[in-house]
């Protein structure tokens, strides 16, 4: 389906499924982030 076909229901759903993965993905990289600092401060 192509972006001009998307209704705006469609278009708010994709928006919503982007926004909750680039979340997830972020949170991911700030808890190995702070589990490398964390673990070179043992060191």
């Amino acid at each position: 389906m192509s972006l001009a076909m998307m209704s705006e229901q469609d278009r708010k759903r994709q928006r919503a499924k982007n926004l909750a993965l680039a979340l997830t993905i972020g949170g991911l990289c700030l808890l190995f982030y702070v589990i490398t600092i964390v673990r070179m401060g043992t060191q």
